[in-house]
């Protein structure tokens, strides 16, 4: 796999553009794949054309499509992959949501990616990401006054029209037909402070993108508890563990609740009492199970 381009920034935004040269490299292209990236690359469309006269005819034009994989097929015999999915990017030839299928070959450069917002006190990036790269797609920054002693309004106030503006920046950049998870990261309380924030929002302006879309903000898609941790005898803990579960359920979250008296509940108890589904892929995890099996082998 060459890597033609590589435009990384210190908070690790950016983009690199790769090229598969060897038939092996397209194996590699088929696995990277998966239903739900984006994939932008060239290739060609037929196209109906009208003349003056009104008669139609048809030709093939090549241009630059992103798509939302929905299928994927590789042909081992003849190197290639396909690649069928929605147009997520309206251009020239190609409307919002119809269906091309894309043909991968050695020497054809793509692009894959998926979504993310990346944020402190007045400074958020909204990104597209991958396993290989890193697309910024906005910056918002605002300069956040200091609070000061018996006056934070100044504070609050620029600290709300600073998420004000990163709510407009998701809906503007972000095709949630496309996505099927977002994440939203930061240091201390930010992500918490902001997400409350855009969904009182979206509430009280009727937003339907992110209120029909909200479940795409919780990685949960099925939270496994122990009923244990529902007795448990320190107040705190018992409501962190009912906020959690109430908080599964309003973003359409699953929960199932394990008796500490039968033997899943108890292998459970084991694994501190609480597990999840999420709801995209952590192979990072399992790269790390696996080395350490191999250290201890």
């Amino acid at each position: 796999m060459k890597l033609v381009r590589k435009d990384i920034e210190k908070d690790n935004a950016g983009q690199v553009t790769l090229v598969p040269e060897e038939p092996e490299d397209m194996w590699h292209t088929y696995n990277l794949v998966h239903v739900g990236n984006s994939l932008r690359a060239s290739t060609i469309r037929k196209v109906q054309t009208e003349s003056s006269t009104g008669s139609v005819g048809s030709n093939r034009v090549r241009t630059t499509l992103t798509l939302c994989v929905e299928a994927i097929d590789f042909d081992s015999q003849a190197c290639q992959l396909r690649v069928k999915g929605t147009n997520i990017q309206e251009n020239e030839y190609v409307k919002m949501g119809a269906y091309h299928t894309m043909e991968l070959d050695p020497n054809h450069q793509f692009t894959l990616a998926r979504n993310t917002v990346v944020m402190q006190e007045g400074l958020a990036h909204i990104c597209l990401v991958t396993p290989s790269m890193t697309l910024t797609g906005a910056k918002v920054e605002v300069n956040i006054p200091r609070k000061r002693k018996g006056n934070c309004c100044q504070h609050d106030q620029t600290l709300e029209r600073f998420y004000e503006q990163v709510v407009q920046a998701i809906q503007h950049h972000i095709n949630f037909d496309v996505v099927k998870c977002f994440l939203v990261a930061s240091p201390g309380f930010v992500r918490e402070q902001f997400c409350n924030y855009m969904f009182q929002q979206a509430v009280k302006t009727d937003s339907k993108v992110l209120l029909e879309n909200r479940s795409k903000f919780l990685q949960i898609d099925t939270l496994l508890i122990s009923d244990e941790l529902f007795r448990h005898q320190d107040v705190a803990t018992r409501s962190r563990y009912v906020r959690l579960v109430d908080s599964v359920k309003e973003n359409a979250g699953t929960v199932r609740i394990f008796s500490s008296l039968l033997v899943s509940g108890e292998q459970l108890s084991q694994l501190t009492g609480v597990a999840a589904i999420l709801r995209f892929p952590v192979p990072e995890l399992s790269d790390q199970e696996n080395d350490s099996s191999s250290d201890e082998d």
